[in-house]
């Protein structure tokens, strides 16, 4: 097979012209050492006896499949320097120039053209996929049929960028096929992908990633690595080496070996950044990679410039001393070099040693809208305590959930993540009737050490471990936290979701997400509301056993209120019943005082009277015949019987009362004796 090999690349050398044995052996070990494919990547068209021999094999490349652009048709490369396979052109009698005859003769005489293959090869080519490839502020066009996997475009990319597959993050793909688009074996034609298609590529190494892929380098490491290396002159050399193996050791097994110093040995072949130190297994290559390596003992000068011009698409490495590694430099890189550095693609939105939740969260939200535009999701501005207690804190028919927005600046999925799923009109309502979303920066270790912390107070420690636990590779990625009886009455995450996921996916983990929380509130709320009913019922009767009780105590009132009023007119009618006996009773005194001296019962001239009471008692006394009216009512009034309140007749009937009182008794007819009666007035 190798025979073979050293045949395919001699002829491939021979027809185009490419001295240089690394960039050649490159050309066919893309195509997979198939010369008539190899020839079509490089070969012009514009004559067209050329170009109808070329169709017969190949589809028409006026830019072949991958976007590479072949030398002009007048020049060839290399053919001004003489080359290493200088003399072998001259044997085959191929000028410098391409003339149509002579170059149809040796493929026709080689290769076995196949008009049923050219056919459906042309056919094909009008159905490729064309991906522009934005790196490092330039584009390299690579096309495609629909059937090639996302691992032959890695490896095309590599062919045009050297950034080795394993450090490749490429970005813009269809947000519903963004995952599927992670599996090296997915193919183009079920991506739903355009006939021309944008794509970024992002360097790991550049953009400072490498420390996730630490465990695949460490793993890489205790591999074996199979390295083929050509040189111009002589056979290859075949090495298997461990993945520790730096790049300065290679070389200097080349120079025991074949005894090129390390000084003149050229390499082509290694991705971009490697240097001296750079161990096969952090290079990026292949477990078996091919290298070619040039002496440059004898043409260094001559051969410098027009080398750097034709290796555009590779890393050469010259070593201008001996085997010091301080004293080793790379050589030009792909070619990025003279283009100035490309910006970072993200920016922090929270700068680093934020003072406090509150302005962090301003900055947060300024620095999003800043960074990605509008539409964008609503932010809460304030702390997380303060987003918690107005998502979570509520009664259950106005509880929402918390989306604890996660962002790293540095994870190859942000972009994507912000400009695609973030900014779509349903993640954006849903967000906005749903949820009260919270945003955080952990970009920063002191911001994420500050989240950690708040989320351990106002939450868990669980929380605030599965916030740590999220890798940068799922970043960014959305918590969300609720509250519900399932939980204890406390709050808790329900869900985490990862930034490596399609639109569909997001919208359906979202309201997945609420429909069970809000099942599992269902019981809260109907609760709730019974309790509600009960407290609604037990109020209704305290307002009416108040308001009975309201009524006993106006009508307690009432009766006290009327019992003092009767007390108090007893109490009056007693003290004017008192002063009115005081008042008889002095006026009895005084008519007591005031009668005459009984006479005795035989004294001469004694008129006895009897007064009948109202009772029918009688009451008797004798006066003297002299004795007037006055006494006799005196009389009667010391004896309780006023005369004001009764009136004293006699037989037949007069009022004596009412008659003059200083009459006597004489005169009025009451002598001897008399019966008089108390009749009330």
């Amino acid at each position: 097979m190798s025979e073979n090999k050293e045949e395919t690349l001699a002829s491939f050398q021979n027809i185009t012209g490419i001295d240089d044995v690394g960039e050649a052996f490159s050309h066919l070990e893309a195509v997979n050492w198939n010369l008539m494919d190899a020839l079509s990547r490089v070969m012009p068209h514009e004559d067209p006896s050329l170009a109808s021999a070329i169709h017969q094999s190949q589809p028409a490349l006026a830019e072949n499949t991958n976007g590479f652009r072949p030398p002009g048709y007048d020049e060839l490369p290399g053919t001004s320097s003489g080359g290493f396979f200088a003399s072998e052109r001259q044997n085959l009698n191929i000028p410098q120039r391409f003339p149509t005859s002579q170059l149809l003769a040796q493929l026709t005489s080689s290769i076995n053209l196949d008009p049923v293959a050219s056919q459906n090869n042309n056919q094909n080519n009008q159905e490729l996929v064309l991906f522009n490839i934005h790196f490092n502020q330039q584009i390299c066009q690579i096309r495609l049929p629909p059937q090639a996997t996302i691992e032959q475009l890695k490896r095309c990319i590599f062919e045009k960028t050297r950034v080795p597959v394993c450090r490749q993050a490429i970005q813009g793909w269809p947000p519903s096929k963004a995952s599927e688009a992670q599996q090296p074996s997915s193919r183009l034609g079920n991506l739903d992908l355009a006939q021309e298609n944008e794509l970024s590529l992002v360097d790991l190494t550049d953009d400072g990633y490498m420390d996730t892929e630490q465990d695949e380098v460490t793993q890489r490491a205790d591999k074996t690595f199979s390295i083929h290396i050509q040189f111009e002159s002589g056979s290859p050399l075949e090495l298997s080496l461990p993945g520790n193996t730096t790049m300065l050791q290679l070389k200097m097994h080349v120079d025991d070996i074949k005894s090129i110093p390390v000084r003149h040995q050229e390499w082509t072949g290694w991705p971009r950044g490697c240097d001296n130190d750079t161990t096969l297994a952090r290079s990026g290559i292949d477990l078996t990679h091919s290298f070619g390596v040039r002496n440059l003992a004898p043409t260094i000068a001559s051969h410098s410039n027009s080398n750097q011009q034709q290796n555009n698409s590779y890393d050469i490495v010259n070593v201008d001393s001996e085997s010091s590694t301080d004293e080793f430099e790379d050589a030009t890189d792909f070619n990025f070099t003279d283009s100035p550095p490309a910006q970072p693609l993200n920016i922090h939105l929270i700068p680093n040693n934020t003072d406090d939740e509150m302005s962090g969260s301003s900055q947060f939200v300024e620095n999003y809208v800043a960074r990605y535009g509008e539409p964008c999701p609503y932010f809460f501005v304030g702390s997380l305590e303060s987003a918690l207690q107005m998502a979570c804190y509520k009664p259950a028919k106005e509880r929402k959930l918390l989306a604890i927005y996660l962002h790293h600046g540095k994870s190859i999925l942000t972009n994507v993540f912000c400009d695609q799923l973030m900014k779509n009109e349903t993640i954006i309502q849903t967000f906005m009737e749903k949820f009260v979303l919270f945003g955080w920066d952990l970009t920063f270790e002191s911001n994420k050490d500050m989240f950690l912390s708040s989320l351990t107070a106002c939450i868990s420690s669980n929380a605030s471990l599965m916030a740590r636990n999220i890798g940068l590779d799922k970043l960014p990625a959305i918590m969300l936290v609720g509250k519900s009886r399932e939980l204890g009455s406390s709050c808790g995450v329900l869900s985490v979701i990862p930034g490596n996921i399609d639109l569909d996916e997001l919208l359906t983990r979202l309201i997945g997400t609420c429909e069970r929380f809000e099942e599992q509130l269902q019981g809260e709320i109907r609760q709730d509301d019974e309790r509600a009913a009960r407290d609604q019922v037990k109020a209704e009767q305290d307002m009416a056993y108040e308001a009975t009780l309201q009524a006993d105590r106006a009508k307690d009132a009432a009766k006290r209120q009327r019992e003092a009023a009767q007390a108090a007119e007893r109490k009056r009618l007693e003290s004017e019943r008192a002063e009115e006996d005081a008042r008889r009773e002095s006026i009895r005194l005084i008519a007591q005082q005031s009668l005459p001296q009984e006479p005795a019962e035989q004294t001469t001239g004694t008129a006895k009277i009897r007064v009948r009471k109202p009772s029918g008692e009688f009451l008797e006394r004798r006066f003297l015949k002299s004795n007037n009216l006055q006494d006799l009512l005196n009389f009667v009034t010391a004896n309780g019987f006023l005369i004001e309140e009764y009136k004293l007749l006699s037989w037949p009937r007069r009022d004596l009362t009412a008659m003059e009182s200083g009459q006597t008794l004489e005169a009025l007819k009451l002598y001897p004796q008399e019966t008089v009666f108390l009749e009330e007035r």
